[in-house]
């Protein structure tokens, strides 16, 4: 056994988490940074670029405490998707915060665009909807609201891009400005089966194509760190993908029909379609990744936009609990949650809704109503929304779950009784961080090929549905009344 092993850094939402993975798949070595949340608005949500790199930086110091950095062959990096950034190309320096993908602020635009009648052409070419979600409109905001700014983008002095984009360009010192297919295909700007940026779309958004990241594969030959800038270290970077597509990845779903759920900020359900682009009114088509030969593979997604936030809203916003840990434990002391329906619309409704208008909602409350209830509830909410969107999914014969809600015994357990199908939760649920090391690693050749990668793929446990079919109907028809009373809120 080799003693190569591949860092990895997940730039996620609320924090940056760095993990060292060895060849056989163990996660020897890990650090995390939180950062802060900025809500300057209702529905606006922002992030410090600074805080990200920072947060970046730390985490990578934490995971290599008493680690021989000499063993690390590469470095992966997979990100919150469709959160853009604008960068100054010589200094790094950021000129205003990052609008997050949670962010709802251009919902009127989408509107706009819609009623000018743009959202066929824009779905066709990209396989998305027009949604506050998605980066192009962000961009489009910028242009129409912060024209100083939006100036020094249109004369190169600034540059766009994602997350990924953004900790490439600091951990080279500027000398690289880059994205893979994963990250690109979310902007709105991206034209999907020509796999590359659309003139067309530009136009239509009003973003400088010459300001845009280049395209590279989401594995191979990418970029390398600059150890001035990123820790001492002189690192190829050889993987990139954005989160979910890098969980799907991470989980070792290589072939069509492959599927997971990842619970994080949000929870998303990701199908391989492999060389087929498959259409949906409800769902999203994306980009899963690009092979260093330019292979394109897809997959089918349902993006739900808060579930794991909706149990850190307990926690920091009504604080009705310690930690998101302790959500199980006070969850467990009741039976079920007394007819307590939560919908976490707390940013609107994602897949198969998709209603930038709708509002958080709480019904059925009684004198009898405790705070377990309420926590039981926002546990069942999140399983509920995955079911709202594995009922427009082709049947599965299996749910493979990760992220850090996956730890969540009883979760687990609620989903499986509520979809029906067993629940494969791996060893390892930091599939996310997993799979930007498998990118990296299959790079520079700590593995070989994607059946090595299977090879280290292990289950911790299965969760079998306990529940019978009509319960389980009768409480999602219940979750249903509520989703409908919650839309259209802000209408």
């Amino acid at each position: 056994m080799s003693s190569d092993a591949v860092l990895a850094i997940d730039a996620g939402t609320t924090g940056v988490t760095a993990l060292v993975v060895e060849q056989d798949g163990r996660i020897a070595a890990r650090g995390y940074q939180e950062f802060a949340q900025h809500f300057p608005r209702p529905g606006w949500v922002e992030h410090t670029p600074e805080e990200i790199w920072q947060a970046t930086l730390e985490a990578t110091r934490d995971a290599l405490k008493g680690y021989d950095a000499d063993r690390l062959r590469a470095v992966g990096i997979t990100n919150q998707r469709e959160t853009v950034l604008l960068w100054d190309r010589e200094t790094l320096g950021s000129p205003r915060r990052a609008i997050v993908w949670q962010d709802r602020r251009t919902a009127d635009l989408c509107a706009r665009l819609r009623d000018d009648g743009h959202e066929d052409r824009v779905a066709e070419l990209t396989g998305l909807r027009l949604d506050p979600y998605f980066s192009g409109t962000k961009l489009m905001w910028l242009r129409e609201n912060e024209p100083h700014t939006w100036a020094l983008v249109e004369s190169g002095r600034y540059a766009i891009g994602t997350v990924d984009s953004y900790l490439v360009a600091r951990m080279t010192r500027g000398t690289y400005h880059v994205t893979d297919v994963s990250n690109a295909c979310r902007t709105l700007l991206f034209d999907l089966e020509a796999g590359d940026w659309s003139d067309e779309l530009c136009e239509l958004f009003g973003v400088p194509r010459d300001a845009l990241p280049e395209l590279v594969p989401s594995w191979g030959e990418i970029a390398t760190t600059d150890p001035k800038s990123f820790l001492g270290l002189s690192l190829p970077v050889s993987g990139i993908a954005g989160d979910q597509q890098s969980a799907l990845f991470g989980q070792t779903c290589f072939d069509e029909g492959d599927s997971k759920c990842t619970y994080g900020t949000g929870s998303f359900i990701l199908t391989n379609t492999g060389s087929t682009v498959q259409r949906s009114d409800a769902l999203l088509a994306s980009a899963a990744w690009r092979s260093p030969d330019g292979e394109m593979t897809y997959c089918s997604e349902g993006s739900i936009f808060v579930t794991g936030a909706a149990v850190q809203w307990l926690r920091d916003g009504i604080q009705i609990v310690g930690s998101a840990a302790e959500s199980e434990a006070i969850a467990a002391t009741v039976q079920d949650s007394g007819g307590v329906v939560f919908v976490p619309a707390l940013t609107g409704l994602g897949a198969p809704h998709w209603d930038p208008d709708a509002r958080g909602l709480l019904v059925g409350i009684t004198r009898g109503t405790t705070r377990a209830h309420v926590v039981r509830a926002t546990l069942e909410a999140i399983t509920h929304e995955v079911r709202d969107v594995l009922d427009v999914m082709p049947q599965l014969s299996a749910l493979r779950v990760d992220g850090g809600a996956a730890a969540n015994d009883l979760l687990c357990q609620l989903q499986a009784d509520l979809v029906g199908v067993p629940v494969e939760r791996p060893t390892a649920v930091e599939t996310t961080g997993l799979g930007a090391a498998f990118l990296a690693g299959l790079a520079v050749g700590v593995w070989a090929s994607t059946d090595d990668l299977r090879a280290t793929w292990t289950l911790d446990r299965r969760f079998e549905p306990a529940t019978d079919r009509d319960s389980a109907d009768a409480a999602h028809a219940r979750w249903t009344r509520a989703v409908e009373l919650a839309k259209g809120w802000e209408g």
